[in-house]
């Protein structure tokens, strides 16, 4: 299921065939994102975005939640305050 020819469509629109949706979990109305590199279109969902993002930020801060870091820091304020 590497590639598969599809056409562009009325609109720009173009189908994503229904085994490319199963593999990404999608459906219709879902949300995905496009990005343009090397003159190459890659399509994916938010989850994976943030999974992307997660593995890239992930040497930065091993074994500490960030989000519960900053969590404490805006309550350690508003409690100044």
């Amino acid at each position: 299921m590497d590639n598969i020819k599809t056409k562009l469509g009325q609109g720009g629109r173009i189908v994503l065939p229904a085994e490319f949706r199963e593999a990404l979990g999608v459906k219709t109305g879902d949300e995905l994102i496009l990005s343009l590199k090397d003159d190459e279109v890659r399509v994916y969902t938010r989850r994976a975005a943030i999974k992307r993002a997660q593995g890239m930020l992930k040497h930065i801060a091993p074994g500490r939640s960030l989000a519960d870091e900053l969590i404490q820091e805006r309550r350690a304020e508003a409690a100044r305050e």
